[in-house]
């Protein structure tokens, strides 16, 4: 995977993924998403057309990101769990720029990656909740934050509904084909209190802030596409 170096803050030496990979990967996820379901995208004019962004996914189907990056206006970098980087799939994930982050450490080379992303003006796609769950943001990392007010990155909250509703007869664990999932962007805020301070104290505020925010979100898209309180969860839950 080709690695673009440029100087991050302090003079630091940071590498972003491959930005091309990136839209690769976007291009493929496009075909595959709007080929096998009916994507529903709304608010997508409010993602900033250039400069850091990132996107905060609620995640409840292994499908959601591979959605936000088939119908995003822009090429998406997502942190993904080391775990899913197994056989073909890790030189395919890697080749599409994604970002492999073990989340049992604080994984140095994750850390840096994302933030090369940002520093090179990209677009990083996190999963705040940090593992499938409920899809609600009822339960934040502090990842976030950190990106967030480290980088100076406005956040867009992203809000994928649908996708676990209901099963397919034909495909085991996945969205019954051609079955309608929403996406809605939000508008992008940034989570700081503008002191640039990133303190334990800081970021947990920001964090505080950036749940609120997410809530207030997701809300909104399940009354904007009509959409029950549960249809972000797993289907049995």
């Amino acid at each position: 995977m080709r690695r673009h170096s440029r100087r991050g803050e302090a003079g630091r030496q940071v590498t972003a993924p491959s930005a091309r990979g990136a839209e690769v990967g976007r291009r493929i996820g496009v075909g595959l998403m709007y080929g096998l379901w009916k994507p529903r995208v709304l608010g997508a004019w409010k993602v900033p057309a250039t400069g850091p962004v990132i996107f905060a996914v609620n995640h409840s189907h292994n499908i959601d990101g591979p959605m936000v990056m088939g119908v995003a206006p822009r090429p998406t970098h997502f942190l993904i769990k080391k775990e899913a980087f197994i056989g073909p799939l890790d030189p395919f994930l890697l080749g599409i720029g994604q970002l492999k982050v073990d989340r049992e450490i604080a994984d140095r080379t994750a850390i840096t990656d994302a933030l090369g992303v940002l520093a090179s003006g990209g677009v990083l796609g996190i999963f705040p909740e940090g593992t499938r769950g409920e899809g609600d943001f009822a339960s934040l990392r502090a990842g976030l934050a950190y990106f967030a007010v480290r980088s100076g990155a406005p956040i867009v909250p992203v809000a994928v509904l649908g996708s676990s509703e209901k099963t397919s007869r034909l495909i085991k664990g996945l969205p019954p084909l051609r079955s309608r999932v929403d996406v809605v962007f939000g508008d992008p805020f940034e989570p700081g209190d503008g002191s640039g301070r990133r303190t334990r104290q800081a970021l947990d505020e920001a964090t505080g802030r950036i749940q609120k925010q997410l809530s207030a979100h997701l809300d909104h898209a399940r009354r904007l596409t009509g959409r029950p309180e549960n249809a972000g969860r797993p289907v049995g839950r």
